[in-house]
């Protein structure tokens, strides 16, 4: 199984796309995307746009109740077997949703909070928010279980790829940061709600680490926990089987908690026993700074 967001514009091969002249828009299979700043691999969302897709996914979540908690300090230790199973959901990390379509009660990507000085980023994989275009019908739900939105639906201001993705989809930098808004709630902060991973650019490997993400089926994330290690110069690999379709995006987290990567990269995030992640050298530090930057 190749491609853990098949649903989305995966390599952008999928979107048969029709631009809108004179509105920077294109109508695929998937919705509406925007061209955005193809060249700066940026794409600044208007209010009225993030609203609506707030709105039209609160049709099917209920949204509160959550409640922000530390982190338990349980000693890591390597999944037994290397199978993906069942965790509890954590505030910090997420699904991603795309209402309006066919398929609109369903996530089809993964995603976490990670720290910045305004608290409001999000970091997923580059192919479940850019396909011939950025996605503007994207919805960030933190906590996520049960079709049920306990810190509340999240929607993008600003959504950031490296260009080499927009331009080739390269594997290699295949990493997005999102910086979001919750609808009906000015100036309320993401981190401060949910809480956030520290990232780390230049991760030495091997390093023991955990993935976590969503099936694009299930209504509770899956973990697993193994040794992270180096698949070349630009890649991570965690073999650990049974990653499914929706997973792509979710953080590959250290035995501290600090986020060193995102399913995603080579293969579209990996197969039945491998899932990889875009190594975070120095591209992805460039990237992480802009967003937070701009």
């Amino acid at each position: 199984m190749t491609g853990r967001a098949v649903r989305v514009c995966v390599l952008a091969g999928v979107c048969c796309a029709l631009v809108v002249a004179g509105v920077g828009f294109a109508v695929g299979r998937f919705g509406t995307v925007a061209v955005g700043d193809a060249d700066r691999g940026s794409y600044v969302q208007g209010e009225k746009v993030g609203d609506e897709t707030a709105a039209k996914a609160l049709e099917t979540l209920v949204e509160g109740g959550g409640e922000r908690r530390a982190a338990d300090g349980a000693e890591w230790k390597a999944s037994e077997p290397l199978e993906a199973a069942d965790v509890e959901p954590e505030p910090a990390i997420g699904a991603l949703f795309s209402p309006g379509m066919d398929w609109d009660d369903e996530h089809h990507c993964s995603g976490s909070v990670v720290h910045s000085a305004d608290g409001d980023l999000v970091v997923t994989a580059a192919h479940c928010v850019y396909g011939r275009g950025f996605r503007t019908n994207l919805a960030f739900v933190p906590g996520y279980a049960e079709g049920k939105a306990p810190f509340g639906v999240w929607v993008p201001t600003r959504i950031d790829v490296d260009p080499r993705w927009v331009s080739s989809a390269d594997p290699d930098y295949d990493v997005a940061f999102i910086r979001v808004r919750r609808p009906g709630h000015p100036g309320q902060r993401l981190e401060d709600v949910t809480g956030a991973h520290a990232v780390r650019f230049g991760q030495q490997l091997p390093s023991p680490a955990r993935l976590v993400g969503y099936p694009n089926d299930a209504e509770q994330p899956l973990g697993c926990a193994n040794t992270a290690v180096a698949a070349g110069s630009t890649q991570l690999r965690l073999d650990c089987a049974d990653v499914p379709n929706g997973t792509s995006g979710g953080p590959v987290l250290t035995a501290a908690g600090t986020l060193i990567g995102v399913i995603g990269g080579r293969d579209g995030g990996g197969d039945e026993v491998t899932s990889y992640s875009s190594y975070f050298g120095d591209g992805v530090r460039e990237l992480y700074e802009r967003a937070v930057r701009d």
